[in-house]
């Protein structure tokens, strides 16, 4: 008689590679699927019946931006509730570490953009930070990049210019250190300062490091409006010149005047497989994105920080300079208020203004009886720049032309939070939102195609080799839902609400939802890439 810890019974199990579901049990011992078919004669601690439910490999959340709040929010609830299992942080350029004391203060300031640090950053080197995470027993797997921007930080600080030779050498150096303790590859952002004052040439080099650890490049490219296909072909070309693997993250077109686009970077994307250069991206099921409002201010008048931008802010004559520069300059930069306009720009966190919240720009210049220019100053120096928003730039067709692709995958991109704000909808809807309205509301994929990209794809690109799939020997990351009562519920007006159907959540194959409710039980590991 074989014994295991944990048995799923009846179930309809989705395996992660794409083929057709099979009615099995599946057997659980020490943290491994030790056995899947039909289990007649067994001892177990926890039998689940699975009867008339689906049975998945747990979601990998490809995309997210946890750095900090994972440590302050360990029990990931957000995460979990989706059936999410592994989330991949330091994206966009922007991780927790490494940290140079110097100027320790502008990283921490920047990370505030994002809303109040959950966190003191207590660490320097990036294997310093894997440990702090170690330390917090996250009930979710988190896997790391190290992010572009932290590494111009910690060795140049906001400089707008062209790195030393020496600088560049200590940025090589870090990006090994972070590789050989474990990062999964480097990200960029190369719409936020610093990321944006950098070239291709200078991500090449830093990328060669990551290549020769077998790791990943990611990006939140130059454009994603005007210059997308420029910005594709860039992080493209960066791939190519370092023989690293490239994710463009979070793949759209940006303002009305590019909807559409999405068809020749995606063609772009496959005729550059054809030619050898390993290319898939990202998505998330919304037409709607969100950042620091920051953001909303042209890169040059970054330059030094978020106190630098603060200070031209309050000049006058400056404050003059950057409306006439997001007045004209529309296409050579990502220009949110032309992009969305004012209506398109609505607030999802202010430090000062919590009747801003869930209010567009527009409403809000309009109840201060200033235009919305002013009350974009305005509402950044009031908050000192801890502002977000959500922003309303994409279309439905386009979200469905990336979503269906064979390169996509999906990620939140979102972070560990509790249910407070108005926070975009991502943050607690995104992996049931891709099997409810793509899968059963509009048929564009096929339910064991979604899970694919949820899980395997995800799994591979990372070169995680345990996780992703349903079989013998891989780590025990399950999610179990009704698939007739699977919905996200979290909206734009109403964006905290948990979603329905995700019945039960096995992190390495201890229980951690159970009954749609959180065990509170913390299981997850600190992936490390391995050689």
């Amino acid at each position: 008689m074989s014994t295991y810890d944990v048995v799923i019974k009846n179930g309809k199990v989705v395996t992660g590679d794409g083929s057709p579901w099979i009615a099995a049990d599946i057997g659980i011992r020490n943290g491994k699927i030790v056995r899947i078919g039909y289990l007649k004669s067994y001892e177990a601690s926890k039998v689940i019946n699975a009867s008339g439910k689906f049975v998945a490999p747990g979601f990998i959340d490809t995309h997210n931006h946890s750095d900090l709040s994972i440590l302050a929010y360990p029990e990931a609830p957000n995460a979990l509730m989706q059936g999410v299992t592994t989330i991949v942080i330091g994206n966009c350029g922007f991780s927790a570490a490494p940290v140079a004391k110097e100027t320790k203060h502008l990283l921490e300031r920047y990370w505030s953009t994002l809303g109040p640090l959950p966190i003191e950053i207590t660490w320097s080197a990036f294997g310093e930070y894997l440990k702090k995470l170690a330390e917090a027993r996250p009930a979710v797997n988190v896997a790391t990049l190290v992010g572009h921007g932290t590494l111009r930080i910690a060795v140049m600080g906001f400089d707008a210019r062209t790195p030393t030779a020496e600088e560049l050498g200590r940025m090589k150096e870090l990006v090994r250190e972070a590789m050989e303790s474990g990062a999964f590859g480097m990200s960029s952002g190369l719409i936020y300062p610093p990321g944006s004052f950098s070239s291709a040439e200078e991500l090449v080099e830093l990328v060669k490091v990551v290549a020769e650890y077998g790791g990943i490049y990611t990006s939140h490219i130059r454009g994603e409006s005007y210059t997308l296909v420029e910005a594709v072909r860039e992080a493209i070309k960066i791939g190519s010149r370092s023989g690293v693997p490239v994710q463009v993250s979070h793949h759209k077109a940006a303002g009305r005047d590019n909807w559409g686009k999405v068809k020749e970077t995606l063609k772009i994307m496959v005729e550059a497989r054809a030619q050898g250069i390993e290319v898939t991206c990202d998505a998330y099921p919304y037409t709607a994105g969100m950042t620091m409002l920051a953001a909303a201010i042209p890169r040059w008048a970054h330059e030094g920080g978020v106190e630098a931008l603060l200070s031209r802010l309050r000049d006058p004559s400056t404050r003059k300079k950057i409306r006439d520069y997001i007045e004209t300059e529309v296409t050579t930069w990502e220009n949110f208020a032309k992009l969305a306009g004012w209506e398109g720009i609505v607030i999802s966190y202010s430090e000062t203004c919590k009747e801003c919240e869930g209010r567009s720009l527009a409403e809000i210049s309009r109840s201060w009886s200033a235009d919305p220019y002013e009350a974009l100053f305005d509402l950044l120096l009031r908050d000192e720049a801890r502002t977000t928003m959500v922003v309303h730039l994409m279309c439905e067709e386009d979200v469905v032309e990336v979503l269906k692709h064979p390169l996509t995958m999906i990620g939140s991109d979102s972070w560990i939070t509790p249910p407070a704000g108005k926070p975009h909808p991502r943050f607690f809807g995104t992996f049931p939102r891709v099997i409810k309205r793509y899968v059963k509301d509009l048929g564009v994929l096929r339910l064991e195609e979604a899970i694919a990209k949820m899980t395997s794809m995800p799994a591979r690109k990372l070169r995680i080799w345990d996780r992703g799939l349903i079989a013998p020997g891989f780590k025990a990351d399950i999610v179990i839902f009704d698939l007739g009562k699977l919905e996200d519920r979290a909206t734009y007006d109403s964006p905290t609400q948990p979603p329905q159907g995700i019945e039960y959540v096995l992190v390495n194959g201890v229980i951690a939802v159970e009954e749609g409710a959180l065990t509170k039980v913390r299981d997850g590991e600190v992936l490390r890439r391995t050689d």
